[in-house]
This record gives structure tokens, C-alpha cells and sequence, in this order.
């Protein structure tokens, strides 16, 4: 996000989370928006779904002056890293799956609001991840999330195919087809439905980007589950030959989303 997003449900690999939490100016930049319309008093419990580093998390505490955040993510690193950057008495940080969340986590009581920036996207399986965040709210609760949607980084990823058709990297990388879940707006609102929200709208955002730091971002978030498939001493030329070939400006498409647990 996120993470282009963070590690959590369904996925094994971990992330560098300094240098995440270093390249991760995008993800921040939408949070920004993205907590406008979170709405928020001031005394709530919020689930961050997906905290990755922490650094989006810290920005809900500005928000939270006598509120508390439940914050999540899947990969070890993300998890250490935001238990040491999150005030203790403040934060509540778990490493969990978020399509088991309620089932396999200490949640003492259900959430006031759901956040999530730039995660949903590394999920497999959006039936059971909305079913399970809608178990984890209150009545009345409401769920802000965007994350990629259908067509993001459409050119990135050509550009990255390209590159994994050329030996050596044809041998590790051919025909895969990665973990990525761009999903439409008008699929996850029946989704979301079909979970027991209300009051859902989805939309898409076009959002294209520059990183300022366009090789660690690309190898930190882009291309972290591709250099996953190759033996070490060929993920530096891979990163290079995707750089050769892709476009300076990311074609950052994002899913909006908007719901209620009635």
C-alpha cells in the first residue's frame, strides 16, 4: 500500500520496512484524503487494516486525541517496525491475517471504524476480507478504505512483464502472474453487500505518481514479489531492465470505498 501497498492477508512475504517507511510518500499522500472522510470525533477505536510501518498509522493519532488504534498487518518486519515507531498505551499492534482477523486475534470488542490505505489490493480472497471487517465493526461502524483498483499501474506492470520474458529472468519469471487483486468498483460494492454493509459507493481515482526515489520504490513496493521468484545475484538486473522499460510516471489507479454495518 501498502503495500504500492502492505503485506497482510494471504500472503508470506515480508517487506523492508525502513525503507518503506522511508519511500511511502504516495501511501501517505492518499491517506491524507482518505481520512477526510473518516470523520472522526476524537474518542473512537479504530482498526488500521493493514498499518504497514506505521507511518499512515501515526496520522490517525492526530485524529484520535482520546481514541485508541487496533493496527494490523501480516508481515514481521511491518509489525516490529510499527511497535517501536506507535505510542504503546495508544496503539494496539498485531500481526495477523486479515481474512481470520476476529477468528485468530485478541479483539476484546468490536471497532468503531475500519481505515485502510493501499492493502486490499494484496488480498486474495475480498468475499471473505469484507465479511470479516463487517464482523469486526460495530453497529453503525463505518469502513474507509482505498486501495489499487481495476487498471492500476497498467503500463508498470507490461513494463515488468517485459522484462520477465528476457533471459535469465524468463526462466523464474514467465507466465507468472503475481499476487495482485485490482478489483472494479462495481464487483466490490456487491461484495461489500453481499458481507452485510450499507451505504456502500466505490469508485475509481485515477492517481499517477513519480517516486522520488524511483529504484528503492520499485523494489521496496512494486517488484518486492517478483525479486521473491529470482535467486539473488539476478534481482539487481531484473530491477534495472523493469526501470529501462517503464514509464517514470506509475499509473496509480485507486478503488474507493465507502460503507456501513448497519
Amino acid at each position: 500500500a501498502k503495500r504500492a501497498g502492505h503485506d497482510v492477508a494471504g500472503m508470506s512475504r515480508d517487506w523492508d520496512a525502513a525503507t518503506y517507511h522511508r519511500v511511502s510518500g504516495p501511501q501517505v499522500e492518499w491517506a491524507a484524503a482518505l481520512l477526510d472522510r473518516l470523520d472522526l470525533r476524537g474518542d473512537e477505536t479504530v482498526l488500521d487494516a493493514g498499518c504497514g510501518s506505521g507511518r499512515v498509522t501515526a496520522m490517525l493519532f492526530e485524529r484520535l486525541p482520546r481514541g485508541h488504534v487496533v493496527a494490523v498487518d501480516q508481515a514481521p518486519s511491518m509489525v516490529e517496525h510499527a511497535r517501536s515507531a506507535l505510542p504503546r498505551d495508544r496503539a494496539t499492534v498485531l500481526q495477523a491475517d486479515l481474512t481470520a482477523l476476529v477468528l485468530d486475534s485478541p479483539l476484546d470488542s468490536p471497532v468503531d471504524a475500519v481505515f485502510s490505505n493501499a492493502v486490499f489490493h494484496w488480498v486474495p480472497d475480498h468475499d471473505r476480507l469484507f465479511e470479516r471487517l463487517h464482523a469486526a465493526l460495530r453497529p453503525g461502524g463505518r469502513l474507509v478504505a482505498q486501495c489499487g483498483g481495476e487498471g492500476n499501474v497498467a503500463r508498470f506492470h507490461r513494463a515488468a512483464r517485459e522484462a520477465a520474458g528476457l533471459e535469465p529472468f524468463a526462466r523464474w519469471l514467465a507466465g507468472w502472474e503475481g499476487p495482485w487483486n485490482f478489483a472494479g468498483p462495481g464487483e466490490t460494492a456487491e461484495r461489500l453487500e453481499r458481507a452485510g454493509f450499507e451505504g456502500v459507493e466505490t469508485w475509481l481515482e485515477p492517481y499517477p505518481m513519480v517516486p522520488d526515489d524511483p529504484g528503492d520504490y520499485l523494489r521496496t513496493v512494486c517488484l518486492g514479489y517478483h525479486l521473491e521468484q529470482l535467486p539473488e545475484e539476478l534481482r539487481d538486473a531484473y530491477v534495472e531492465a523493469v526501470l529501462e522499460r517503464s514509464d517514470p510516471e506509475l499509473d496509480y489507479v485507486r478503488l474507493n470505498i465507502d460503507a456501513r454495518r448497519p
